[in-house]
């Protein structure tokens, strides 16, 4: 039984909606190739991957958003139903470039490793290194190795924005801070904290799927007597308060959420945020300005930005 591979070509400001929309309509998972994800290496900013440069040689311009679908009566539904997303998306939203699709087939005994090529281990700020599983790496003297497997439907960690987040939380978190991590995904951004020396993480989600991948991986890297990871809104917890709250989600999120957020954060406390695309930055930097942040430092690395802002004391 051959798997089907679709891939349809888009830009980052796209790639979050197209991954979305698959998923809708029935991919077992999904996966972005995009050039703005791998950070130039002839331009050291502190965050990079330990990868051949050549590799950015032989990325493709646009981005692409894999995805594969089981073979079966339903694939004829999920395909009419990912045309018309794609359609609305290309009506709504131009920046989201052309929205052509293709597809290729994938052998069964295949497709669980085709993605697999995509990542390697990756290393963000100075000493935090993100490695999958059936990669070999050395950790160099001071190093902290975040195990994870990206899988196929949860954030990989492989994300540049990710790197942002990490990166920001190696240069301002101090130990023993308590931190939260919002829309925590598989948990990488809480993994990494409490591997900084956090003395308390609570990563949360509303998605139950994604609070039982991130537990898991909790666990996987050892780290589960400092993290706490729950389903829910934060913003419904008055009482949970913290030093440093990091959240890598979307600009619009951001937006809404930088205000009210600040009844979770202690007066003089951090917010560490990114998953905010370039063109959005300035809007994200108003809105935090309006929220009554003061602005820390300020992170643009190909197509995303990522802030961190205090809490006023």
């Amino acid at each position: 039984m051959d798997w089907t591979e679709l891939i349809i070509h888009t830009t980052s400001a796209g790639a979050d909606a197209v991954s979305l929309l698959m998923m809708e309509s029935g991919s077992t998972g999904t996966m972005t190739e995009d050039r703005a994800d791998i950070p130039d290496p002839s331009k050291p900013h502190g965050i990079w991957e330990l990868i051949d440069p050549k590799m950015l040689d032989n990325m493709p311009e646009d981005v692409l958003v894999h995805g594969w679908f089981e073979p079966g009566e339903a694939f004829s539904r999920q395909l009419k139903q990912l045309f018309d997303g794609l359609a609305d998306l290309k009506e709504k939203y131009p920046g989201y470039g052309a929205l052509t699709l293709e597809t290729k087939s994938v052998p069964d005994e295949n497709w669980g490793e085709s993605w697999k090529r995509f990542y390697h281990p990756v290393r963000a700020g100075q000493h935090l290194v993100i490695k999958p599983s059936w990669e070999a790496f050395t950790p160099l003297p001071g190093d902290h190795v975040i195990h994870l497997d990206p899988g196929m439907a949860f954030g990989s960690g492989y994300h540049d924005t990710t790197c942002l987040c990490l990166a920001l939380l190696e240069k301002y978190q101090q130990r023993g801070d308590r931190v939260i991590d919002v829309g925590t995904g598989s948990g990488i951004l809480a993994i990494g904290s409490a591997m900084l020396g956090a003395g308390d993480v609570l990563a949360i989600d509303i998605d139950p799927d994604a609070v039982r991948v991130a537990k898991q991986n909790v666990e996987a890297n050892g780290v589960a007597d400092t993290v706490r990871v729950q389903e829910g809104n934060l913003l419904d917890r008055v009482g949970e308060i913290c030093d440093l709250c990091v959240a890598n989600i979307i600009a619009d999120v951001i937006i809404s959420f930088a205000s009210p957020l600040r009844q979770n954060i202690r007066p003089g406390g951090l917010f560490i945020c990114s998953g905010i695309v370039r063109e959005r930055a300035e809007e994200v930097r108003a809105a935090l300005r309006e929220a009554g942040y003061e602005e820390l430092d300020a992170i643009l690395t190909g197509e995303w930005a990522a802030f961190c802002v205090r809490r006023p004391g």
